[in-house]
């Protein structure tokens, strides 16, 4: 048994979906795996599903799939990390953070291609969050993208409560909501 899947076992994911995740090794695999789900267009209401909850049902949106794209990353060895970027008039996102050597890179969903991935070539996270302000523009022409928040790491949290869990994750994404952010400019 790999190293990766005795992680996802023990982070209380089911055997299928612990090796789904092991076979993401690298984060291109893990944004690959995160682009083929479906999109999560809540048309039952808001939802803010767990690891496990998105492997079932197979779609997810921005949050849910950041989710997903740490614990796959966690399963593999690397820190959970996500960042939360919010804007004003818009919507907010959330990407899941990686590091090759001394730079950062995003995996990401997004309705919208171009607040995807971000290869890791970033000396800061504070250069990477600037690197989503071109496209957050209101149809006015106005800047959106207010802040962004340090790397969270998930592994605060106990699994059964995000990677596992049946009932929404609301609490969770009002905690990244709530986490210490930056101006992405004066």
């Amino acid at each position: 048994m790999s190293a990766a899947l005795r992680r996802g076992l023990k982070l209380g994911l089911s055997r299928p979906h612990a090796a789904t995740l092991a076979r993401l090794s690298t984060p291109e695999r893990i944004q690959d795996f995160i682009d083929r789900l479906a999109t999560n267009f809540e048309s039952d209401g808001a939802t803010c599903l767990s690891v496990a909850g998105v492997l079932r049902q197979r779609h997810a949106h921005c949050i849910e799939a950041a989710y997903v794209a740490a614990c796959a990353l966690w399963v593999n060895g690397q820190p959970p990390l996500v960042m939360d970027l919010q804007a004003r008039g818009d919507d907010d996102h959330v990407v899941a953070l990686f590091r090759r050597g001394r730079h950062w890179g995003a995996i990401s969903k997004s309705n919208h291609v171009w607040l995807r991935w971000r290869d890791p070539i970033y000396k800061s996270v504070r250069e990477l969050a600037m690197s989503y302000a071109h496209e957050y523009c209101l149809p006015s022409g106005a800047k959106s993208l207010l802040a962004f928040s340090r790397p969270v790491s998930l592994a605060r949290y106990a699994p059964a409560r995000w990677v596992t869990a049946d009932d929404e994750l609301h609490w969770l994404m009002e905690a990244l909501d709530d986490s210490p952010h930056e101006e992405v400019a004066p």
